[in-house]
């Protein structure tokens, strides 16, 4: 695996280092000796799975709140999505900045998301899946999110969002203070 910084702070876009043969191909997406190396968290202790139908579903921006605050590994596995990531930690230098990537299946990455980050993405194409590890476990208390379109961020998505959960759709915007506003 390499570990490549991105433009916010703390989060690292790993690039999977395949292994080929006749047979085809084997990668490691997780390593606790290189991520804890590359001082990124090695505990995680949930792995999810979100398939979506269509292009243009939208899930996201989320986060939980401290103590429950969760980093993430996201990788698509098939399809291809446009992954957003928010730095919401007042302390960080590059707060309140967001980053978009894609992944696709075929792209041999995946994004490591540091605590303290809302998270979402959009799918680029039909019968898309997406995996990813968390290192806390769902606490329905501690759930959070920001409006995909708040325009306080800004975020360009680079497609037509077609179709999202009602919670999704009604996340209220966040403001520069750490509050949601009304």
């Amino acid at each position: 695996m390499k570990f490549h910084a991105t433009e916010l702070s703390d989060a690292v876009l790993i690039e999977l280092t395949p292994f080929e043969d006749h047979r085809g191909s084997f990668s490691r997406t997780f390593c606790s000796k290189e991520f804890a190396d590359a001082g990124l968290e090695t505990e995680f202790v949930q792995d999810n799975a979100s398939f979506n139908h269509k292009a243009g579903t939208l899930r996201g921006m989320h986060y939980q709140v401290a103590p429950f605050a969760e980093a993430k590994v996201i990788r698509c596995v098939a399809g291809a999505i446009y992954d957003v990531i928010v730095d919401l930690r007042p302390d960080s230098p590059t707060y309140m900045t967001w980053q978009g990537f894609e992944l696709t299946d075929s792209s041999n990455s995946q994004l490591y998301v540091p605590r303290g980050f809302a998270h979402g993405f959009v799918t680029l194409q039909d019968n898309t899946a997406v995996t990813y590890m968390v290192s806390s476990a769902y606490a329905p208390g501690a759930e959070s999110g920001l409006r995909w379109n708040d325009p306080s961020l800004g975020i360009a998505w680079p497609v037509d969002v077609v179709t999202m959960s009602d919670k999704d759709a009604n996340w209220p915007d966040f403001d520069a203070t750490g509050r949601h506003r009304p």
